[in-house]
């Protein structure tokens, strides 16, 4: 076995991910503190070639050398707009007929392990804050919830490592 060089990886240039098709899913970023976990999930979305990504609230825009520094030109390639209000961008994403869900531990949540995209359907899933997580407002105009089963003391992920689970999932049931 020999580990491959950076040149053998087949690496898209920006244009040809821009022109690429994508993975029929929206992450939502409400209200993120950690400039590393919005940077990481910008990683992970051009990774699996995610359609778009929304910063909402608090959450830090690019350019910013904090989500560079784990984003690594992700910001570039994946497509992302700003929203003040994660509320209004959930309510217009809906209108388009977007199955908008939180991930979140919620009474009457999915099992990630039970969900079962529909392959011609638009997803989005919607990341909270790291202390508070998804406002109850959000919740409550949103499709459904899906919960990582936790079995440790904490039942606490980092959202980058959420968002990882969560789009590697999503992505192997959409192309599986």
């Amino acid at each position: 076995m020999r580990k491959l060089k950076n040149s053998e990886l087949n690496r898209k240039t920006i244009s040809e991910y821009k022109a690429a098709n994508k993975t029929p899913l929206i992450i939502i970023l409400d209200n993120i503190r950690s400039m590393n976990n919005i940077g990481s999930v910008f990683r992970t979305a051009d990774a699996f070639l995610i359609e778009k990504i929304y910063l909402c609230g608090i959450t830090a825009k690019p350019p910013h050398k904090d989500i560079q520094k784990t984003a690594l030109g992700s910001t570039d390639s994946v497509d992302w707009e700003y929203f003040e209000s994660t509320y209004n961008l959930i309510k217009s994403l809906l209108g388009k007929g977007v199955k908008v869900i939180a991930i979140e531990q919620a009474e009457g949540s999915i099992s990630l392990e039970n969900f079962k995209p529909e392959k011609h359907e638009l997803y989005a899933f919607v990341f909270g804050n790291e202390v508070k997580g998804i406002s109850q407002e959000v919740i409550d105009c949103i499709n459904n919830t899906i919960e990582i089963p936790q079995f440790g003391t904490k039942h606490s992920l980092n959202i980058s490592v959420s968002a990882g689970v969560l789009i590697w999932d999503f992505y192997s049931k959409i192309n599986g």
